[in-house]
């Protein structure tokens, strides 16, 4: 077992907060050292009390998802002989009512585009090592949102 933390620093500073006019800019605090910015989507609470410029927690949520699958695909490609030049996935995420009726992420979209130095997979070996990835991916193991995974092999 294993324990990762974030810590989440958030100050009201000489705003009136019970008015519900505050912002919700805060800094995420990585154990690594690392320290982002963090706020409200402006999708869910205005402008100027969200800030656009910092990370949302659903944008945070699609990353979290992309990145698990990148790793495991680079791990996966690896031991089975193909090299990794480039990898980039526009990821996108959708907010919609669940089947609850409360607001969820319920569609994540992985759109990984994948440039390979020498040998290149088919097709096939392609989506075969997307799905171990998908399979392995501790993140996509933890969440209920339905998520999908459209690879491109990219090509000079």
């Amino acid at each position: 077992m294993s324990t990762y933390t974030a810590t989440v620093v958030w100050q009201r500073g000489d705003q009136v907060f019970t008015d519900n006019r505050y912002s919700r800019r805060h800094e995420i605090h990585f154990d690594g050292g690392l320290t982002l910015a963090g706020s409200s989507s402006p999708h869910v609470v205005p402008v100027p009390y969200s800030d656009t410029d910092a990370v949302d927690p659903e944008e945070a949520f699609v990353a979290a998802l992309s990145s698990c699958h990148m790793l495991w695909f680079l791990s996966l490609a690896g031991r089975a002989g193909f090299c990794v030049d480039h990898y980039e996935d526009a990821a996108e995420g959708v907010m919609a009512a669940g089947p609850e009726g409360r607001l969820m992420m319920t569609l994540v979209t992985l759109k990984p585009a994948v440039r390979f130095h020498g040998r290149a997979p088919t097709e096939d070996e392609h989506a075969a090592l997307h799905h171990a990835a998908h399979d392995a991916c501790f993140i996509a193991n933890s969440v209920k949102s339905e998520l999908h995974c459209l690879p491109r092999l990219l090509t000079d």
